[in-house]
């Protein structure tokens, strides 16, 4: 009976009950959300996809090379080796930079968490003035890294800046100090002017946190006879964990791109005291003509980079958040 009704069907609608069943199929594939919504994500998907990881594995090619920006490298397998990466290890220029990036990255990113979350304790307890200092220690944050590099560059000048005015005047001449001309002071005095500018990100995102916090918690700790410190230290700090890991990877990742502070100062020749791998990847490439060695730095920033944030995603997975 089955067949009968199967060659009736054929004979009525023109095609099988397993053609119109594979037809349906298409149609609500077709009308599935996945397919309805790639004209917002597809060409997006395709411009990340070709300008961004696209370059990111032209510029490894680039690095296997021996590509100077003149003569068109040949990209024949045979041709390809990691001759640009040897040559790193025996480069006193870019072991400066690379210990001055891991200095930037591991010293600066410590001392802008404790300064925002000292500003942000600070904030958090200081009610009547909390709308005026938020702005005053988020401000520097919203400028670029090209204007904070002319302003520090004022501040820090020996002669007329205001660091050694005020020191001048306060009668420590002592301290007036030549703070971007000695190599001893000067990765210092970067530090300095970064953790100014990037202090407050941090300090509101401690504060957002703080926020969280239950005010039983508090009264808890004020019941059992903890001070003021001692609640912190104990009972609120340790509940910051979250707030901290996600400040230090935006941090870290900042203090890889400190290039356009260290150039607008100093050009692409900081010096030993002060280079970093942006700014040397930047001189050998675009000042020497050494493109091949340039993507070689490069690629090691983006491993770099991938250390850093890959950890991240992992403990963001870990807790449920990704």
């Amino acid at each position: 009976m089955s067949a009968i009704n199967k060659i009736k069907s054929t004979l009525e609608n023109g095609s099988s009950p397993e053609e119109h069943s594979k037809e349906g199929r298409i149609r609500s594939y077709l009308r599935s959300d996945f397919i309805r919504s790639m004209p917002f994500w597809l060409p997006p998907t395709l411009l990340m996809g070709l300008f961004v990881y696209g370059g990111i594995f032209w510029n490894f090619v680039i690095s296997l090379t021996d590509f100077s920006g003149v003569v068109r490298p040949e990209y024949a397998l045979s041709n390809f080796d990691f001759e640009m990466y040897t040559r790193m290890l025996g480069d006193p220029s870019f072991h400066a930079a690379a210990r001055n990036t891991i200095l930037l990255l591991v010293v600066f990113t410590l001392l802008c968490l404790l300064v925002g979350l000292l500003l942000a304790i600070l904030v958090d307890n200081l009610l009547k003035w909390q709308s005026i200092l938020r702005t005053v220690f988020l401000l520097p944050f919203a400028l670029s890294f090209v204007v904070t590099g002319v302003f520090w560059q004022w501040m820090y000048n020996p002669e007329i800046g205001t660091i050694n005015t005020m020191f001048n005047l306060l009668g420590l001449d002592a301290l007036a100090l030549n703070w971007l001309g000695n190599p001893s002071l000067r990765l210092g005095a970067v530090m300095f002017a970064l953790i100014w500018q990037y202090g407050g990100y941090a300090m509101i995102i401690y504060l957002a946190s703080l926020r969280t916090i239950p005010q039983e918690h508090y009264e808890a700790a004020k019941v059992d006879g903890a001070g003021f410190f001692v609640t912190y230290w104990k009972v609120i700090i340790p509940q910051l964990s979250s707030a901290s890991v996600s400040i230090a990877v935006v941090i870290m990742v900042f203090s890889l791109k400190a290039f356009a502070w260290l150039y607008t100062v100093f050009g692409s020749n900081p010096g030993p005291a002060a280079d970093i791998l942006g700014v040397m990847m930047y001189r050998v490439a675009f000042s020497a003509n050494q493109w091949a060695y340039g993507a070689a730095i490069g690629s090691v920033l983006f491993v770099g980079t991938v250390m850093i944030v890959t950890p991240y995603l992992y403990y963001q997975y870990k807790r449920g958040e990704l």
